[in-house]
């Protein structure tokens, strides 16, 4: 597991740094606030599966996460799942299924 930090689509540099890393990765969990295009900008990028987590923290006119949601909900970029707000252990437990699928399919060949 690797944690990266501060990669938003505000400074699209920081994200274009860190790319390799997210696509040696077998499941992204892709967590932002404000208007929630950071998971689209991230699965239009990498082909990993990405489980997109909205936060209710953030400034402006968030109401309490529910803008990221939407903008979640109705992302440009295929495939992404969103969980609920601030639901970070859901994300968790989705990708833990998406790694132990991969996993089993590993040790059947």
């Amino acid at each position: 597991m690797q944690r990266l930090t501060d990669v938003g689509v505000a400074g699209i540099h920081r994200l274009f740094a860190v790319e390799d890393v997210l696509r040696k990765a077998a499941v992204c969990v892709v967590v932002a606030g404000m208007e929630g295009a950071l998971p689209s900008v991230v699965g239009g990028r990498i082909a990993t599966p990405i489980i997109a987590v909205p936060t209710s923290v953030g400034y402006g006119a968030n109401f309490g996460g529910l803008s990221a949601l939407l903008g979640m909900l109705t992302a440009c970029a295929p495939g992404v799942t969103v969980v609920n707000i601030d639901s970070g252990f859901g994300a968790a437990a989705a990708a833990h299924r998406i790694l132990r699928q991969i996993v089993s399919q590993k040790n059947a060949l």
